[in-house]
């Protein structure tokens, strides 16, 4: 299965967050799922880190490295999905909550994600 992680549930997985439940985790580190990161998401990180609004423990620059190590490739935005993102209804206003849903459909990819605005998308989620 190729799963796009949303920003919480890959701060929750970086951090050993309890909030990431069991089964999600085992999502995640099963090696026959594809896991992807969104670009968007690094940039929503980097801006609510610079602007004090998180706090990484680990630091931001060490993102890439726990990427690398978990297996965890990083999606970047093409054309096609901003072209995605211009058709979205708005029943989410968030930008990167709405470029993560395009890439999701765009690409065909499962959303990891515990925020529930997502189900009003015709995207595949799991959340469990």
């Amino acid at each position: 299965m190729d799963i796009l992680l949303d920003t919480h549930v890959f701060m929750w997985f970086m951090n050993g967050d309890k909030s990431l439940t069991d089964s999600v985790r085992k999502i995640i580190a099963d090696v026959n799922n594809k896991c992807y990161f969104s670009i968007a998401s690094i940039w929503e990180i980097a801006i609510k880190h610079s602007t004090n609004k998180l706090e990484l423990a680990s630091g931001f620059n060490n993102i890439q490295d726990f990427m690398i190590e978990n297996d965890i490739e990083l999606l970047p935005i093409s054309f096609e999905h901003i072209q995605r993102l211009l058709k979205l209804d708005y029943h989410h206003r968030d930008p990167f909550d709405r470029i993560i849903i395009a890439q999701g459909l765009e690409d065909g990819l499962t959303i990891l994600s515990k925020d529930s605005n997502f189900v009003k998308y015709k995207v595949k989620i799991i959340w469990e």
